[in-house]
């Protein structure tokens, strides 16, 4: 079994026009999309892990044609459920999982700017033919190709959101290259929390991770 993990930019900041208004704003941060389907109608829903001004994030959605319903719950940190008519460029990507012998690891990463991280397991073929079927309107670009290990998926599950981010971050800036390449504080700016929060992650993830790997 093998896995992909490509990262989807889409033009004009989202790929869809609330997606786009959302990463738009600088006072609400997508974290990821848990789930997201096509219904039987046409429309679709999605669960949105969301940070920063939830009442703003209300009042975005309130205002969005392409939205039928909508629910925020949290305070800083929370999710948002969303019921959308999907544009077609989001149609075509979400029937490839149906279309084809594929599994599509949830959660998707939301990325700055509007682009989303997605990981696609399968066989080699298929996953080639769903990547070159992903709409020509999109920037497509590879991350990681390899085979799929569901051990270190399981690994890192046990990690909570934030210090999946954090880890994640940390990994991306170089934060574990010999030398070091980042300090905490290179990684809380980037990620806007405090130097002091990202060691605690970052030693919980390790302490973590060290006890999971000598069980």
């Amino acid at each position: 079994m093998r896995y992909a993990t490509v990262v989807i930019s889409p033009e004009g900041g989202g790929l869809q026009p609330t997606d786009q208004t959302l990463a738009a704003d600088p006072t609400v941060i997508r974290e990821s999309i848990h789930e997201i389907n096509l219904l039987n109608d046409g429309t679709a829903v999605s669960l949105y892990s969301i940070r920063g001004n939830l009442d703003h994030v209300a009042e975005i959605l309130e205002t969005q044609s392409d939205i039928i319903a909508y629910d925020v719950s949290g305070d800083r940190e929370g999710l948002a459920y969303i019921h959308f008519r999907p544009t077609k460029t989001i149609e075509a990507l979400l029937s490839i999982p149906q279309d084809n012998e594929i599994v599509q690891k949830m959660p998707i990463d939301c990325l700055e700017g509007g682009g989303v991280r997605v990981t696609l397991v399968g066989h080699d073929d298929t996953i080639q033919q769903v990547v070159s079927s992903i709409p020509s309107s999109l920037t497509l670009s590879l991350e990681g190709i390899g085979d799929y290990h569901p051990d270190s998926e399981q690994l890192f599950s046990v990690l909570t959101e934030r210090q999946q981010e954090i880890l994640e971050a940390a990994v991306e800036m170089g934060y574990y290259e010999v030398p070091r390449e980042v300090t905490h504080e290179d990684i809380a700016n980037k990620i806007g929390v405090s130097a002091g929060t990202v060691g605690e992650h970052l030693r919980k993830v390790e302490g973590k991770v060290l006890s999971a790997l000598v069980r």
